[in-house]
């Protein structure tokens, strides 16, 4: 199991490139993050105390969940030799699913690029 200083890296922090496959799975971690307290908001009566505090946990894991989008976007445009601010792109409906479907199926530059030597580690200075 990866480090908890790996975790903060991929899920916060914009340094550095990620595959297409660390992308994905990191995407896939952060929408069931994302799923289960609104999949617990709807079993509960309306109204509740209980419901109360599922949607104001929903709400954290959305915009926490929100910010590791963005950062996975980046680090993988970074593979892609791109700049980081076209992350923005995913803010844009319809365009958004195009631009998750590029990211997860083109592959990135091999070798080391402006933004890192590796895919999947911090950018060294």
């Amino acid at each position: 199991m990866p480090d908890s200083s790996n975790l903060t890296w991929l899920f916060f922090k914009t340094s550095g490139r990620v595959s297409r496959a660390a992308y994905f799975l990191g995407g896939l971690l952060v929408a069931i993050i994302q799923a289960f307290p609104l999949y617990r908001f709807t079993l509960v009566p309306e109204g509740s105390a209980e419901s109360n505090m599922w949607s104001f946990i929903f709400f954290v894991a959305f915009i926490a969940s929100l910010w590791s989008n963005i950062v996975l976007a980046v680090k993988r445009l970074h593979d892609l030799d791109k700049p980081g601010i076209a992350a923005l792109i995913l803010f844009v409906p319809v365009v958004s699913i195009v631009a998750f479907l590029v990211l997860c199926l083109f592959p990135g530059q091999p070798g080391p690029n402006r933004y890192g030597r590796r895919t999947n580690e911090p950018e060294q200075p």
